[in-house]
């Protein structure tokens, strides 16, 4: 019962924190653990005690078996990436997390064959692999939350952030955002409002002309009005776009409530981006292809983890260190291997 009502508060704590401000990735650690608690009652057997347990085996056996599951997909993204987009450095980002991910299954399976592993160490290895297992899933699980909820009509601007330019002519993943972007200006139209769509994005040194202008381009060959079209040609960052697109509409006497239109899997990171700059803005996304989507989403997960990097180095000692602890307090240190 215990295990029941703590999932329910924290299901609670989950709803009033989503009510209050969804752009924030720590609600999905509440989601996930009140899932956890509730899945591990209702399939126990009533007993606290016993679901502790149960509880306490299922984050030490699932999250190691995530982080596993998540290196072969990695791997085999990879090749695919390769196969449809060919034999480039940024294509082949995939190989080396996946690889990477695998290391401390090969050094704990060597070192057990070897019979020079501590359990302590064992343990220590494992919390740490669990620990980023647990967040990794936390933050997909609520990745997919946050991009399914719906448009909110009624904002002043629409702005898309650049993603890179072929020349200048605007790729397939960048077109898919202004097509979006498009849908929600006839929708505004439709009803009435009359917003701006700001185009965000610098040049690049591989490219003939700045994304911004490349972007305006597409809009207005595709029937937006050119008044209705608003360029940003400095950034070359999501931070220095939000920034930089802040600035343009005080610069324009509009108010700051917006829209920003991105890539699906870039949906979550630029809402928080957008919560700590202070802007009033929701996000949306445009599909991808989704043999683009793990690659995609293992960086989106890599910038976070960079994002609240203290949060997560200490999160990670205190759990890489409690199996040394208690094996302090009980005597059980080995005093060899």
């Amino acid at each position: 019962m215990i295990l029941l009502i703590g999932g329910l508060v924290l299901l609670g704590v989950f709803a009033l924190r989503f009510h209050l401000d969804r752009r924030r990735v720590s609600n999905g650690v509440y989601l996930m653990l009140a899932l956890m608690c509730t899945g591990v009652w209702a399939v126990g057997s009533g007993d606290d005690v016993d679901l502790a347990r149960v509880l306490v085996r299922l984050l030490i056996v699932l999250s190691p078996l995530v982080v596993l599951v998540l290196a072969g997909l990695l791997i085999g993204n990879g090749r695919e990436m390769v196969r449809n987009e060919g034999f480039r450095a940024g294509n082949l980002m995939s190989f080396g997390p996946g690889i990477v991910l695998l290391l401390p299954y090969g050094l704990l399976g060597l070192a057990a064959v070897t019979g020079n592993l501590r359990s302590v160490a064992l343990a220590s290895v494992l919390m740490a692999v669990g620990y980023f297992g647990f967040v990794f899933a936390s933050f997909v699980l609520y990745a997919l939350i946050y991009g399914s909820m719906p448009y909110q009509p009624g904002m002043d601007a629409i702005v898309v952030p650049g993603c890179g330019l072929m020349g200048a002519r605007v790729p397939p993943l960048l077109a898919s955002r202004l097509n979006r972007a498009i849908h929600i200006y006839w929708e505004e139209v439709a009803a009435d409002r009359h917003p701006v769509i700001i185009t965000s994005g610098g040049k690049g040194d591989d490219e003939a002309v700045s994304e911004a202008s490349a972007m305006a381009d597409y809009l207005i060959a595709r029937g937006i009005p050119p008044e209705s079209v608003a360029r940003e040609e400095q950034s070359t960052t999501t931070r220095e776009n939000l920034l930089f697109i802040k600035r343009l509409l005080g610069e324009r006497g509009v108010s700051t409530r917006m829209v920003l239109v991105t890539s699906n899997f870039h949906v979550l990171r630029t809402a928080i981006l957008a919560r700590r700059l202070k802007l009033d803005a929701e996000v949306t996304g445009a599909r991808t292809a989704f043999y683009y989507l793990p690659s995609a989403i293992l960086r989106e997960f890599i910038a976070i983890l960079v994002a609240y990097k203290w949060t997560n180095v200490v999160a990670c000692l205190l759990l890489v260190s409690l199996p040394l602890v208690l094996a302090l307090f009980t005597g059980g240190v080995p005093t060899g291997y």
